[in-house]
């Protein structure tokens, strides 16, 4: 299973050379982090209400491949590679058209409102397909 997500390239996205400035990579992958899991039908601000529960990035792994430029247009693809008891691990990859930009492997972590390691509720369980 997988979740697309576009984006566009703005100027303020560029660097001084016109090229999408390497940290812009890692906001258009949490855009589509935060959409991927609003399709799954998981409010995040209500799970951090009602359960205390918020996802943090522990680990990132990236590949910048080809340069995106101003005015393109990009989309992100989500994928799931791993899920533990408190830790989802996705692939991202960007693309433009059929040429990859860049790729990373990002690992998830389900944390309390204090820090401390969460399991993954059952409902995001269900809605990626793992229980």
């Amino acid at each position: 299973m997988s979740h697309r997500f576009e984006v566009r390239v703005y100027y303020e996205d560029t660097d001084l050379a016109g090229i999408v400035y390497y940290a812009n990579y890692l906001k258009f992958i949490e855009r589509a982090r935060t959409e991927w899991v609003r399709g799954l039908g998981i409010d995040q601000s209500r799970l951090k209400a009602e359960q205390g529960l918020v996802f943090a990035v522990r680990r990132v792994e990236a590949d910048y491949l080809t340069p995106a430029r101003f005015d393109d247009v990009l989309e992100v693809e989500t994928r799931v590679e791993e899920l533990g008891g408190a830790r989802i691990t996705l692939a991202q990859t960007v693309r433009r058209g059929d040429e990859t930009c860049f790729a990373a492997r990002v690992q998830l972590v389900a944390l309390s409102n204090e820090g401390r390691p969460l399991r993954l509720p059952p409902l995001l369980r269900r809605a990626i397909g793992a229980g």
